[in-house]
């Protein structure tokens, strides 16, 4: 019980602390000309996922920059990201299929938080079209509690279905592509535990100092975003934290030096 309220409380910190996302998004586009000379890619096509009320105006930083990289990213062009239905869910599968018929090419799929949990179910339905999928502070846990958006997304959606809670229930299985999850104990939306995948060779966890609104634009998130799509889908690599990356990155279970700790 002990425990449980500290991490409640700690929660609560990270919560307030959320203001900082906005020297993310400065530190963002002061940083722009350097983020520019990150590793360019092979051009293959990136989808993008927008978060919980967000839409792809959130994540058009993050697209430009892959842009500019040699990659062909794509939002999801369906609005803000509020109403759940299954002709969402088949809007999006049919993106994914598209993109990918289109460019000969396999898909890397990006999610920021709930729209990383979309990118994760995408790729189980078709994963012969997904090159990756990569999340960005995701509750894919399927508990929600990990969660303080899921009351607003249960208002607005209403009750899940039984079905629903079934699904809900697998939801912390990863797909069978190569899966990142990036995440941040300093998030103030979404438990950090609940960000955390579990086994699998193909599977990862980074973590990162940033915010929970301010994830979608870390500099140092976008430095991995390079890192991870340059992996190659027949020969995928997890990310090694060695040299100075153990300064910023961390995987689950191991602690940040002192020296290193991030101030926010």
């Amino acid at each position: 019980m002990a425990m449980g309220k500290l991490r409640k409380a700690q929660f609560t910190l990270c919560r307030l602390a959320e203001p900082r996302a906005l020297l993310e998004w400065q530190s963002f586009y002061a940083l722009r000309p350097l983020l520019k000379t990150l590793p360019q890619g092979d051009g293959h096509p990136v989808i993008v996922f927008p978060g919980f009320g967000g839409s792809d105006r959130s994540t058009r930083p993050m697209r430009d920059l892959l842009n500019d990289l040699g990659y062909q990213s794509h939002g999801w062009g369906l609005g803000s990201n509020i109403l759940f239905d299954h002709s969402l869910e088949d809007e999006m599968l049919a993106l994914v299929k598209e993109v990918a018929e289109n460019s000969g090419q396999k898909v890397s799929l990006i999610g920021w938080s709930l729209g990383g949990v979309y990118a994760r179910e995408l790729a189980k339905s078709c994963p012969d079209q997904v090159r990756c999928v990569i999340s960005l502070g995701s509750p894919i846990s399927g508990d929600s509690n990990h969660s303080n958006a899921s009351r607003i997304y249960q208002a607005i959606n209403g009750k899940p279905s039984q079905a629903a809670q079934v699904r809900r229930s697998h939801l912390n299985e990863a797909p069978p592509v190569p899966t990142t999850s990036i995440y941040s104990k300093t998030d103030g939306i979404v438990a950090w535990e609940g960000s955390v995948q579990h086994g699998g060779e193909q599977t990862e966890n980074i973590e990162v100092p940033a915010s929970h609104l301010g994830i979608g634009v870390n500099p140092l998130v976008m430095y991995l975003l390079a890192e991870r799509l340059l992996q190659s889908p027949d020969n995928w690599q997890p990310f090694e934290n060695t040299g100075l990356r153990s300064l910023v990155f961390r995987k689950p279970g191991q602690c940040w030096p002192m020296s290193a700790r991030p101030a926010y």
